[in-house]
Formats: structure tokens, sequence, C-alpha cells
């Protein structure tokens, strides 16, 4: 097949790389052409091969994942990096640092050989990123030329041309936003970071973020932004009282709700089914909302893989709330910012470093 996306799997288990490669090249459109043990290898395969996607340990001898990460991205910088490590505290946080520092996404990896070989939801994970990453790659090289370009900025409701797209933007809302509710994925960490720099130190609305994350990973993200918007941020656990110019952060495994408890308004964790194969889920936390603020809600989807929040912002929009997305050529991947533009139901989609600064205008504007 042409345009296959070309692996390369960086891990000091031969074990680990073996089943890696098997479960990759169940995907017909993904060859892995390179496996090595060590940062060092892989450097050397970067600059020596075509490679469009890199999985990458974080614990090797010779040179680990985090040192070998700048010089993979130095040797190419259309790769996509995927870290992957064990759910240990410590390797969340190297993680949420790799990212900073320009790998795409991570992965959490089993801890055993067994595990690997057993883990359904590894599997899935593992191949959906590598595909997602591996498309965006080639669209970054020029290789694939029938997906979507930058949609356009205008917020005026007309439609604007996004490649084959076109992209039909609705009025945003009239009422004065009570509440900013947000949703992300792949590449959302740097996104939701990039956005709270950007947040005035008066902002007042309450914040809610359903992050596509495991629960060791969400409880750091929660301290990470908390770091950057100078404002208090947790991971929620159940209960919290929704608070002015406080943020509250989806824990993974867990969808985060809202609901009224007598005069006020309190978060609800919940087990209940994956939506859109997610816990948490970007769609349940929208509709809860919806059912409590009706048009008072401004809501803002970032990059990430699928459709999840598209439920959620048709339910937004319906009540006579606004709906904002990141656009594509900021997105590391345009699937759940390019599903809620292409259903008209956005009033902008707009480039990541002005989301911030159209948001604040868009609530001062509303509240004159």
């Amino acid at each position: 097949m042409a345009n296959k996306i070309r692996v390369m799997i960086v891990d000091d288990s031969a074990v680990i790389r073996g089943l890696t490669k098997r479960i990759l090249e169940t995907n017909d459109t993904i060859e892995v052409v390179a496996s090595v043990g060590n940062g060092e290898y892989a450097v050397r395969a970067a600059e020596q091969k075509d490679i469009d996607v890199v999985v990458l340990d974080i614990e090797m001898p010779t040179m680990d994942g985090i040192t070998a990460l700048p010089l993979l991205i130095k040797a190419n910088p259309k790769l996509r990096i995927i870290m992957s490590s064990t759910l240990t505290t410590r390797n969340a946080e190297i993680s949420l640092k790799a990212l900073s520092l320009g790998a795409a996404d991570y992965i959490p990896k089993p801890t055993s050989a067994s595990e690997l070989n057993s883990g359904d939801a590894f599997r899935q994970s593992l191949l959906e990123k590598v595909v997602a990453l591996g498309a965006a790659s080639h669209r970054a090289q020029g290789i694939s030329k029938d997906v979507p370009t930058r949609p356009g900025t205008s917020s005026s409701p007309k439609a604007v041309s996004a490649g084959s797209v076109d992209i039909s933007l609705r009025k945003a809302g009239t009422m004065v936003p009570d509440i900013l509710a947000i949703g992300s994925s792949t590449g959302g960490p740097q996104a939701l970071f990039e956005f709270f720099k950007g947040i005035p130190a008066d902002w007042t609305l309450p914040i809610v973020i359903t992050q596509h994350m495991p629960a060791t990973f969400t409880r750091i993200l929660a301290d990470h932004i908390a770091s950057v918007a100078k404002r208090p941020c947790i991971e929620s656990k159940g209960g919290e009282v929704i608070t002015s110019g406080h943020i509250y952060v989806a824990p993974g495994d867990y969808h985060m709700i809202l609901e009224k408890n007598g005069a006020k308004i309190v978060t609800r964790l919940t087990q209940s089914s994956p939506e859109n194969f997610c816990r948490p889920s970007v769609d349940p936390m929208m509709r809860s909302i919806v059912e409590i603020y009706g048009p008072r809600v401004l809501a803002l989807i970032l990059t990430g893989m699928g459709k999840d929040g598209l439920n959620g912002c048709e339910a937004v929009v319906a009540a006579g709330g606004t709906v904002v997305a990141q656009d594509e050529e900021t997105s590391v991947v345009w699937g759940m910012p390019g599903a809620v533009a292409t259903h008209g139901v956005c009033s902008a989609v707009l480039p990541l470093q002005e989301i911030a600064a159209h948001i604040t205008n868009f609530k001062t504007r509303t509240a004159a």
C-alpha cells in the first residue's frame, strides 16, 4: 500500500518491541521500519530512515527517552512521537514534561509481556494513536492532499473554506456565560497550558475540563494547570462546589458531571459506560452543564482524536450557548475540533494562540 505510516519502536525490552510490532502490523496501513533498544540507536535510525511515528519508551539504558526526544525532533521535525511508560507518578510527570518538549502523545504501557499481549485497550489505543498521528505527519509532509487545512478564523456567521470542506459558522450566543467547559484529547495538555497562559488575572468564570487521560496523569495535569493559570485547579474527587475562578479536571476513568445540590452546583463522578470509547468523556459533562446553565454555557473544543464533544456541543448551541474550536493547523490531531467545526455548531474556529483573547473578549462583550 502506498503512503504507509512508517513507525519506529524504541524500547529496551526485545519482547515488548516484538509484541508491539505484531500489534501495529495487524493494521495494513502501518509498516514498522525500525525497532531499537535505546535512544542512541533511535536517533541514528531517525537520521537514516524515513519515519513518521516513533513509539518511545521513557526508561532505557545508554540514552533514555526524555534525552532522545529533542534529538529525534532535531533529526526529523515532522516526526510524531508517542511516549510509552508504565503508570507511575514519576513517569506521568516525565510524560507531561515530554509533551512540553514536543512529544505528540503518550500511552500507558502494560507492565508485562503477558499483559501487553492480552490488553485489548492498549492495542486499540496504540493503533488509534499511531494511525491518527501518522496521518498528521503525512499532512505536514504534503503526502496527503485530501485532508482539510486551516478552516479560517472568522467568527462571523458565514461559510468558510477548509480545503475540500466548507464550514458554516453560526452566531455566538447572546447571554453572558456563567461557565467555561473545555474538552480535549491528543495534544490537549500542551494546548491547555498555552490557553491558560492567555487567561487574564481577573478571570472569574469557573472552568471544567475533560481531557482524555489515565487517572495518574489527570492529577498531575491539574497541578500543572494550577501553576500555569495561577489559580486553583484540582482533579475532581466528586462533591466539590463549583466556585468562581476555580478549575476542575475530570479524573481518569470517571465521567465528571455537574448537578444541583440545593442552591449549590457540585461535581459528581460516575463510572457509567464509556462514551465515544472514552471515560472520562466530554459529552456527558457538556450535557449536564446545559441542564443547569442553559444558554449561559461557553464551550471550547481543543485538539484531539475522534468526535467526543460533538453531541454535547450540539446540546450547548440548542440551548443558546456558544462553542469555539481550535483550528486544524494548530491542532496535533484535528478530530474533536474538526467534528464540531464541520457540523455547524461553532461561532469561531481559531488558531490556539488566539483563543484565550477571543474568549475573554466574548465574555466581556456579552456582559456589556
